[in-house]
C-alpha cells in the first residue's frame, strides 16, 4: 500500500487545513484498506497519534488533545482519509504522517508539515 499526503502548510492561530492522505491499493485482491488514521511529531517530540477511521465506520477516533477540532472522513471509493483541522494551536504544529492498516501490516506516508503561527 502506497500513501500520499497532501494538504499541509502554514496558518495561524484559530485557522483550519485540511490534509489528505490517498491509498493505492497494490494488493492482488484489491480489499481496500481497513484503517486510515494520521500520526504526529511535534518539534523535539515522539510521534503522538492524532486519529483513526476503520473502513466499516461513519467516525473517527481521537487523541484527547484534538477531540472536538479534528474530523477525519474517508472515501472509500478513493481509498482516501481527509484530516480536517480547525481550531488549531501553536502546539498543532508538527509533522503529520499518515497511516494505513491492511491485514496484519501498517503502512506509511512521507509526512507533511503543518505549521501554526502565533
Amino acid at each position: 500500500v502506497h500513501l500520499v499526503e497532501s494538504g499541509g502548510g502554514l496558518v495561524q492561530v484559530g485557522g483550519s487545513l485540511r490534509l489528505s492522505c490517498a491509498a493505492s491499493d497494490r494488493t492482488p485482491n484489491n480489499d481496500g484498506v481497513d484503517s486510515l488514521g494520521w500520526f504526529r511529531r511535534p518539534p523535539g517530540k515522539e510521534n503522538e497519534f492524532v486519529g483513526i477511521i476503520r473502513r466499516t465506520e461513519a467516525f473517527g477516533h481521537y487523541a484527547d488533545s484534538v477531540q472536538g477540532r479534528f474530523t477525519l472522513t474517508r472515501d472509500n471509493s478513493k481509498n482516501t482519509v481527509y484530516l480536517q483541522m480547525d481550531n488549531l494551536k501553536p502546539e498543532d504544529t508538527a509533522v503529520y504522517t499518515c497511516f494505513g492498516d491492511q491485514a496484519a501490516s501498517r503502512f506509511w506516508g512521507q509526512g507533511t508539515q503543518v505549521t501554526v503561527s502565533s
